[in-house]
This record gives structure tokens, C-alpha cells and sequence, in this order.
């Protein structure tokens, strides 16, 4: 099993919730409970049970199985997710940063940030009346997917649950979204940046968590500038 494999297997076998994990990264990889239950050649409410965690934790068999065959219906299909993970993983040596945290002074409007960083609300604009933002969090999508462990979620957040994620290196909004779903703390505000089509699941997901899910073209670094003025 190869480095990023191990990985995933690593994270779903230390998650407090395996089910969820493994529910997690068969969305990530775009992959039906059909699809992935003719691979495993296990029924599909197996799966269900499993992601549900109504049937007990998966044993080593299972995970290595459920991991491989994530990785084969992506290298039917041109390994595109494969690609984007490696691309993004961070490499032996490095310490980058891949989050950095700002509170404001004041708290703002969501209407506000959203002007701030010419922002395109996508779902629930209903709810940026009466939403009031303490900080952000700019987020490398990728990178906390691949080298954040669950425990460690909560950093992202710093001092306060009351801030908008700003989520670069996106390519179509499903990776963020997916994994604000499983998480057990939600931020109030998600922002995708620079992305060019936005996937359907990523704005179900904002609109079934009833948050708003707004896109900016807006350099990253203006963005910056702009907020840590407030």
C-alpha cells in the first residue's frame, strides 16, 4: 500500500468514527455506494451500515479493500482525484503553513464580507442578514484534507466558532464541503476561492448545513490585506 493510502486507511482505522470517515472519502473520490460495492463485492446496505455506524468498526481487511478500490474506480476514470491529492500533498521536508487564522477587531456583517471580498453568495443568502463574523480562517482545501487529523480540526477555528473558511486550491467545492459535513463544529460562513464551477453536491451540502456558500475571483492577497484591516 502505497504512501497515500496508507493515509486514508491511517485516518479511517484512529477516526472516532470510522463510518463516517470512510462515508467521507467515498464522496471525496466521487464514488456511489453502488459503484463501490460491486468493487468490494459486498451488498450495498454493508456500505450503508458502515458509513451509518450501525455495523461495528471495519476490521484491516475492509479498510484496505474499501482504500483500494477508492483508488481503482479513480484510475478508471484517469486518476483524476489521485492527481489532485498528490499535487497538494505536502512534501517530505517542508513546514508550510496550510491555515492561518485572523480575528477581527469588531465583528461584522456577513453582507459586509461578502463586499470585502467580492464575494458571490451560492446558497442561503436568506441567512446573511442576520449573521454576524468574528474572523476567518484561509484554508489550503487539500492539505488539511491529507495532513489534518480529526482531533486537530478544531484549530481551525481559533478562538472563536463564529468565522467564515476561506478554502483555496478548490476545484469545484466538493473536498471542503464534504468534509464540513462529517465534522462535528461547523464555521458560519464558507467561501470558495477562485473556483470556475461549483459542484452541486458541495451547494447541497451548504444548504442542507444551513450555511451560506459564497465564490470570489478576488486575489488571495487582497483578500488578505482587506481583511486584516478590520
Amino acid at each position: 500500500m502505497d504512501e497515500l493510502k496508507e493515509r486514508i486507511a491511517g485516518e479511517i482505522t484512529l477516526s472516532d468514527s470510522p463510518g463516517s470517515t470512510m462515508k467521507k472519502w467515498r464522496e471525496l473520490f466521487g464514488i456511489t455506494q453502488i459503484e463501490l460495492a460491486k468493487m468490494i463485492k459486498i451488498s450495498t446496505s454493508t456500505i450503508s451500515d458502515y458509513e451509518s455506524n450501525r455495523r461495528l468498526s471495519p476490521g484491516v481487511g475492509v479498510i484496505r479493500r474499501f482504500v483500494d478500490s477508492l483508488f481503482s474506480i479513480d484510475e478508471a476514470r484517469g486518476s483524476t482525484v489521485r492527481h489532485s491529492l498528490e499535487k497538494f500533498s505536502q512534501k517530505e521536508g517542508e513546514n508550510v503553513p496550510f491555515y492561518t487564522i485572523h480575528d477581527f477587531v469588531a465583528p461584522i456583517s456577513a453582507i459586509d464580507f461578502a463586499r470585502i471580498i467580492e464575494g458571490k453568495v451560492l446558497s442561503n443568502p436568506s441567512y446573511m442578514d442576520s449573521l454576524k463574523l468574528f474572523g476567518y480562517t484561509r484554508v489550503d482545501s487539500l492539505r488539511v484534507i491529507l495532513e489534518m487529523s480529526p482531533p486537530e480540526y478544531p484549530m481551525l477555528f481559533g478562538s472563536t466558532t463564529e468565522r467564515a473558511f476561506i478554502f483555496e486550491h478548490v476545484s469545484t467545492g466538493r473536498s471542503p464541503l464534504v468534509v464540513i459535513r462529517v465534522a462535528p463544529i461547523k464555521p458560519k460562513l464558507v467561501v470558495l476561492h477562485n473556483v470556475t464551477s461549483v459542484d452541486k453536491l458541495a451547494v447541497k451540502i451548504a444548504q442542507v448545513e444551513k450555511i451560506p456558500l459564497l465564490a470570489t475571483k478576488l486575489d488571495i492577497n487582497e483578500i488578505d490585506s482587506r481583511l486584516n484591516k478590520i
